[in-house]
């Protein structure tokens, strides 16, 4: 049997909270250690921890301390983007010391913010010989994994290998400020949502067991931000932010779409088509998929599940996320979701990692995997800038640095083009 392992968050925030309450289901491992920036903050994660009786994790405000606890084996890096490498960094440096024991990372989506970004913190973390994780959680929701297995195992055997492949992520933007922020979080909602998409349709495209099946070949992509700079909701992010998001200023887009076009192993090409939004008005967070083939097709709908709630004009209450993430309203018929947790894949993703580093094995999903997302995304923003298709060539956007992450680009640069 494998020997349990002790889990170090890095991160307190809204995604931490979500691999709490999914931590409930994980045999392997507990959660020992927490760092936040914020010491009440840390606390407050604790005592969720203690209440789910998922672990009573010590709370540090420094990285460096948290590693050389001796009982963690593995840390989770749920941090801001833009604090991923020095992260990174510090647990590798105290690693080479002697100080720490860890033996697998695993960090949150996207890997970063930027190319760059991405192999430099495989470069710290595989110099050290350390088993690692990407955290995608998408390709772990139920309903994808078994929609997979049923297409592949009945459909494919018969009628042939899937080739198209969509995705759609949705809703009315970001909990923190740091999210809205290009320079911060490395984009808009391309870089925020379509990770998932980009690997969620990726997976549902490849054969069990063959991870190298698709080749990428190009990418054709558009973003705009068809809301947030509208004078009344810029107002709006700024006044809700105190101040922190000017999108007058330094807008990121609010939407994107992407095409991608993949080459297989037996030389056909398939296609992924993504679309992401932070301009959703729906009932809240909605994520789709759907998976075509010769004579058969997938489809999955978050927002269309077994249960519904309707609340009259009678009832009101304050605003929350107690139904559905992003919810955007309190009365009517909404959807509701029985463990969003489970739903959304972070269940089974962290019994999946944890089993994996408590064996000392690759888990599924791995950096590499989080890199090949980051260089689909930057193609993406290159043809976005450009305005035509991206032949995709494996190291042609190490030096890429998106203008939306750079705070140089703005969504009238799409018209002006158009004339």
């Amino acid at each position: 049997m494998a020997k349990r392992v002790g889990v170090g968050f890095v991160g307190d925030g809204f995604i931490a909270h979500f691999h709490a309450r999914s931590w409930v289901s994980v045999r392997d491992g507990d959660i020992v250690a927490v760092t936040s920036r914020r010491e009440e903050k840390g606390q407050e994660f604790a005592a969720v921890c203690r209440e789910l009786n998922v672990g009573d994790p010590a709370v540090y405000t420094d990285v460096r301390e948290m590693v050389r606890q001796s009982d963690v084996d593995v840390v989770y890096i749920l941090a801001p983007n833009y604090l991923r490498v020095s992260v990174v960094e510090a647990i590798i440096e105290e690693i080479k010391a002697g100080r720490s024991k860890v033996r697998a990372i695993a960090l949150e989506k996207p890997l970063a913010r930027n190319v760059q970004e991405a192999k430099r913190i495989i470069e710290l973390i595989e110099g050290q010989g350390l088993l690692h994780g990407y955290l995608e959680n998408q390709v772990f929701m139920p309903s994808v994994t078994r929609g997979k297995d049923l297409i592949w195992r009945r459909g494919v055997p018969i009628a042939g290998t899937p080739y198209l492949a969509r995705a759609a992520e949705e809703h009315s933007g970001p909990h923190r400020p740091w999210f809205w922020k290009g320079s911060m979080q490395g984009g808009g909602a391309l870089s925020d949502l379509m990770c998932h998409s980009v690997e969620a349709n990726r997976y549902l495209l490849t054969p069990p067991g063959e991870k190298d099946f698709l080749r990428p070949v190009a990418v054709n992509a558009s973003i705009a931000n068809l809301k947030w700079t509208l004078p009344k909701y810029a107002e709006l992010l700024k006044k809700t932010t105190d101040g922190e998001v000017d999108y007058t200023k330094f807008p990121a887009e609010d939407y994107a779409t992407a095409e991608v076009v993949y080459e297989t192993k037996d030389g056909n090409l398939v296609v992924s088509q993504v679309n992401t939004s932070w301009s959703y008005i729906g009932p809240g967070l909605r994520i789709t998929f759907e998976l075509l083939g010769p004579e058969y097709s997938l489809a999955i709908n978050s927002l269309e599940p077994e249960s519904k709630i309707f609340f009259s004009r009678e009832v009101s209450g304050p605003a929350g996320e107690d139904l559905v993430e992003k919810q955007t309203a309190e009365q009517g018929q909404m959807p509701y979701l029985g463990d969003e947790a489970h739903v959304y894949g972070y269940t089974a993703e962290n019994q999946h990692m944890i089993s994996a580093f408590a064996r000392g094995i690759m888990p599924r999903e791995t950096l590499h995997d989080g890199l090949l997302v980051m260089k689909l995304l930057m193609a993406a923003y290159k043809s976005a800038e450009l305005g035509q298709v991206v032949r995709f060539v494996d190291d042609a956007f190490d030096e890429f640095i998106p203008l939306v992450q750079q705070d140089k680009w703005h969504p009238k640069r799409l018209i002006e083009r158009a004339k």
